[in-house]
């Protein structure tokens, strides 16, 4: 790259710390109003910026890429997750990708034990009852739920975010199981006592919690299907995280309209921001808005990201969180 400042242009409102930086170090064209931008307004970003730093809320397509000017060299993402960009169309064009990972696995991880405590607790619920003014004192059979200590955690995807998770769910008491793609190193495994399984079936069917930490990806797109979730116990919760694709929400609200699974924490969904009526209407779901991320501290560290991979791409070096399409 040259002197110049690259035309940088952001598509969502970011971190005032780190809309600033961008100013000073990027010819930076700022979203000011934060509203998701139009198709058209993507056409005309990606025909006339050297570098698009757009989110998860941006679908960043092949069709979308056929409109790209010869300056877009960067797509570089304020997110983790890339399931909202076609990385393989991307690369064809000679357009790296980055992302932002491992900036947001402890405040994910403190979401999922918030939705494991709601869920098995019922807090939101009990919340909502003295809201509404239902609350006349303390009666010895009411608004029980269920202790955690000593039950077992079904981990789906033992990544960072995941060994987090069991991290935290051991210091609760909870028993650590986990299924993956392989099983994770001796160390971690001996440090967590956890127990893996190569069958995610047979996971399912023994596990008392249930808690989602897969990327989304054509292989997980509706891992947990209707199938796979008519495997859970009747007294199991299943908590999500990750991506609302990964879990047949239809199936998942029709099994708990049933009662045939205890509750559910989710703050993903599969047709998001839509949520489907029957789960915004059952006491047994907590539904949170897709705020896993929302820290001040990871969203300024998501956009320090963001700016280290531009200005590593400006220097003419590998960006350190290039996506290839291969990793996915």
């Amino acid at each position: 790259m040259s002197a110049r400042k690259p035309k940088v242009i952001v598509t969502r409102k970011l971190p005032d710390p780190v809309e600033t930086r961008m100013r000073e170090l990027f010819d930076a064209e700022l979203n000011l109003t934060d509203a998701p931008m139009s198709r058209a307004a993507l056409e005309d970003a990606v025909g006339r910026a050297d570098v698009l730093a757009p989110t998860i809320t941006d679908k960043i397509d092949a069709s979308l890429l056929d409109k790209a000017g010869e300056r877009l060299k960067l797509i570089a993402n304020f997110g983790a997750g890339v399931d909202h960009i076609d990385v393989a169309a991307a690369n064809a064009r000679g357009i790296a990708v980055t992302n932002t990972p491992g900036v947001l696995t402890e405040d994910t991880a403190d979401l999922t034990m918030a939705l494991i405590m709601a869920v098995a607790r019922r807090i939101v619920e009990g919340a909502h009852v003295v809201e509404q003014g239902g609350f006349t004192g303390w009666t010895p059979t009411w608004m029980m739920g269920r202790r955690i200590t000593g039950k077992r955690l079904g981990i789906i995807g033992m990544g960072r975010i995941g060994q987090a998770v069991a991290r935290r769910a051991k210091a609760f008491g909870l028993q650590i199981h986990y299924h993956n793609r392989k099983p994770v190193s001796s160390r971690i495994s001996e440090e967590l006592e956890a127990t893996y399984w190569e069958s995610l079936d047979q996971m399912l069917a023994r596990a008392d919690i249930i808690t989602v930490h897969s990327p989304h990806t054509p292989a997980t797109y509706h891992l947990l299907s209707a199938r796979r979730l008519k495997l859970l116990q009747p007294h199991a919760i299943l908590i999500n995280t990750a991506r609302g694709e990964i879990i047949d929400e239809q199936a998942l609200a029709d099994l708990l309209e049933k009662g045939a699974i205890a509750g559910a924490g989710l703050d993903v969904f599969e047709f998001e921001p839509t949520i489907n009526p029957k789960l915004l209407k059952l006491p047994t779901a907590v539904l949170l808005p897709h705020m896993g991320s929302a820290t001040l501290e990871g969203r300024i560290d998501m956009g320090e990201k963001v700016i280290i991979n531009i200005r590593t791409w400006m220097d003419g070096h590998k960006p350190p969180d290039r996506v290839l399409p291969q990793m996915l």
